[in-house]
């Protein structure tokens, strides 16, 4: 790089010399990016970093630099495109001139004023040159305000000219309408206005584009043909002004200042908690109340707590705010309250804020309310004014009584206890919940028992009861046989019921269980003591599958009838083979059914139609099998079978079936071809009458009497 020349030496190789010092000799960088935008920047150095000495050109000149045209390359320049047109509505849209003024109007009708002075402000519409006038509102003037003059262009004078911006300036008188206006003062906005409204639409609009972005750092007042005048005060009204001075006092100003407790304490109340008790009296109540003290005037109000379906209807106040007297004069005492409002006159003392204490009673027009709790408010007033800190809330809550226990009538006797009882639970009874699962799984499952009646009456000794224990509903019955010239008639003795223990009361009942049921147990039945003798051998299976249930005792009184069965005493043989006699003298049979069910092993059948103890003879009977079995109660049993087969189609070749297989005519067949014979003639003998039938037509181990079988099946 060659360096600058001595002055006044040409620009020639010889005449410059370099500097050795320079080693950087690139040109300074002028494209650039700036905020996203590709920017071109004017180089300042040159080469090698060396400043330029040349003049810095405006943006105006280079802007006149890039549209001359030579003359001498060029030829003679051509006429510039007119301007773009932009019509006035769009270069001056929303663009309005703002200015504050006032008037004055007279007032011949008052003596306290005689002028008013009403403040405007005038907009100047520079899209069209219109103008409008308005007044701001002023709430409670009583004077008509808003819009005094609506928009449109307003005429100056009489040869029918109308305003012009031009016009207009601060510090002026303006005539509209008769009615003049001082103009005092304009916005910013207005003032920078001032700077183009003199140059052309298309300048105006640029001009409005520059000032829209740059109008608050630039006020170019006198760089334009108009000068604004200085602004001046804005005029007040002096009546207004009075107004707002305070009104003079005449009256010596007492300690207590009223106004400035309430300007110190306004909208700062108290809020007490309390309760009025008066469950003392007749059908009273212990309701709770909200209690609120004004601070700004030492008024009370009393509101009421409303609680969901209390039964009352919901108005808010027990007492309107008021002050509230605390000790009246002596004479007061006859003062009509009720129609005269109390004065000072009649009260020496008022209640305040003091005599509001969280934990003490308070007596208000004739009624005690115990205030046991406040609000935080409440809290940190007492503690700034009296230095109250401790204001514990106090528990009100009464305990609930405890629950009357509700004393059942006595049993009268009639029907279940449970169901009797839900008369006195609800108005519409309803039978009392079964125990559905265990009706399903005992179904049909019987106990019966053989019991003696315990009486002191002779009579009474030698007769016998069967106790049937029914386990699907835990209901009892007793049945009677009849014995024939006893002088008792026998059959049902009691029918299907609970049996409640004689320890047990109304309220709960215990009732008899399978687990009381055991030989030599005692059996209390509605003052009726029974004792068990003896059971079949489905309570001895059902015994000892559920042995767990049963008490020692009920399982030694079963050991020591198993050990009686296995080597009975010739006087108990004679006993029992006296009971099955007088069994077996029963009138009836139950009715063939099907509902029954049968114990093979011991070959006893429960029957569910009458309920008839067939298991205890047939137990008896079982120890002296050799005896032939009674002619009464297989007549009677034949009997019965015909009457239950009178719709049954009646088989006559029955007997010839038999005949066939009896050659010799002894009247027997074997088991096992009885039951083929039964089987191809749809005999049912799966039924327990039928079975009984076998058992009692039965000769030795393997014969069968067809004789005495046929008779039930003919007609």
């Amino acid at each position: 790089m060659v360096s600058n020349p001595v002055h006044g030496l040409p620009f020639l190789p010889g005449t410059s010399f370099k500097d050795s010092t320079k080693t950087a000799f690139h040109r300074s960088q002028t494209l650039s990016y700036k905020n996203g935008y590709a920017v071109v920047r004017r180089p300042t150095v040159g080469i090698g970093g060396e400043r330029l000495q040349v003049n810095q050109l405006s943006q105006a000149e280079l802007d006149e630099l890039a549209n001359k045209a030579p003359i001498l390359t060029y030829g003679q320049p051509k006429q510039a495109p007119p301007a773009e047109f932009i019509p006035a509505h769009v270069a001056f849209d929303k663009k309005v001139l703002k200015f504050d003024a006032y008037f004055q109007e007279d007032v011949p009708m008052s003596t306290e004023e005689h002028y008013r002075i009403r403040q405007v402000n005038i907009y100047y519409y520079l899209e069209d040159d219109s103008m409008s006038v308005m007044e701001p509102v002023v709430e409670n003037s009583g004077i008509p305000q808003g819009k005094l003059i609506k928009r449109q262009r307003l005429t100056k004078n009489d040869q029918g000219d109308h305003y012009h911006w031009k016009d207009l300036n601060r510090g002026i008188n303006l005539t509209i309408y008769g009615r003049t206006f001082r103009i005092v003062d304009c916005d910013r906005f207005t003032q920078v206005s001032s700077l183009f409204l003199q140059s052309s639409l298309y300048e105006q609009f640029e001009c409005w584009q520059f000032i829209t972005e740059r109008w608050s750092r630039s006020v170019f007042l006198e760089s334009q043909g108009i000068e604004l005048n200085p602004p001046e005060k804005m005029a007040l009204d002096p009546y207004t002004e009075l107004r707002k001075q305070p009104l003079r006092k005449y009256v010596t100003p007492s300690d207590f200042d009223q106004l400035k407790q309430f300007l110190t304490f306004d909208k700062q109340v108290l809020r007490f908690y309390a309760i009025w008790d008066d469950t003392d009296s007749m059908f009273g109540e212990c309701r709770t109340y909200i209690i609120h003290y004004y601070l700004m005037d030492d008024t009370v109000e009393i509101r009421e707590v409303h609680e969901r379906n209390n039964g009352r209807d919901p108005f808010p106040l027990l007492m309107n705010r008021q002050r509230m007297p605390k000790v009246l004069v002596k004479n007061a005492k006859n003062f009509p309250q009720c129609v005269l409002e109390i004065s000072d006159q009649e009260v020496l003392e008022w209640y305040t804020a003091k005599d509001f204490i969280v934990g003490k009673p308070l007596t208000i027009l004739g009624r005690t309310f115990f205030i046991y709790d406040c609000d935080p408010f409440t809290r940190q007033y007492y503690k700034e004014k009296f230095g109250i800190s401790d204001l514990p809330r106090i528990d009100v809550s009464k305990k609930e009584p405890p629950p009357v226990k509700q004393e059942l009538p006595p049993y009268n006797g009639f029907g279940l206890i449970e169901d009797s009882v839900q008369n006195c639970f609800v108005l519409i009874p309803k039978a009392p919940k079964k125990d559905v699962i265990k009706m399903l799984v005992n179904d049909n499952k019987v106990l019966r028992y053989l019991a003696a009646l315990e009486s002191p009456i002779p009579e009474d000794k030698d007769r016998r009861f069967v106790f049937s224990y029914f386990l699907a509903s835990d209901m009892i019955s007793i049945f009677e046989p009849p014995v024939q010239n006893s002088g008792i008639i026998g059959g049902k003795y009691l029918g299907r019921t609970k049996v409640a223990k004689p320890s047990s009361t109304a309220e709960d009942p215990i009732y008899y269980g399978p687990t009381d049921f055991f030989i030599g147990a005692v059996i209390e039945v509605f003052g009726h003591r029974f004792i068990i003798l003896d059971t079949d051998d489905y309570v001895l299976k059902y015994m000892e599958n559920n042995a767990a249930q049963y008490s020692p005792e009920a399982l030694l009184s079963i050991r020591n009838r198993i050990q009686k069965q296995e080597a009975p005493a010739p006087e108990l043989e004679k006993e029992k083979h006296q009971e099955i006699k007088n069994v077996a003298q029963l009138p009836d049979y139950p009715e063939l059914s099907g509902q029954g069910t049968a114990c093979p092993e011991s070959r006893s059948t429960f029957t569910g139609a009458k309920e008839r103890p067939w298991s205890v003879e047939q137990e008896l009977s079982k120890q002296t099998r050799e005896d032939p079995p009674g002619v009464q109660e297989l007549e009677a049993l034949i009997d019965t079978i015909q009457k239950q087969l009178k719709d049954h189609p009646c088989k006559d070749n029955i007997h010839e079936a038999f005949q066939i297989y009896d050659q010799e005519a002894s009247g027997f067949v074997d088991k096992e071809r009885f039951f083929k014979i039964c089987d191809s003639l749809n005999l049912p003998i799966d039924d327990s009458l039928i079975k009984e039938l076998i058992r009692l037509c039965s000769h030795g181990e393997d014969k069968i009497n067809y004789y005495d079988f046929v008779r039930a099946f003919s007609n």
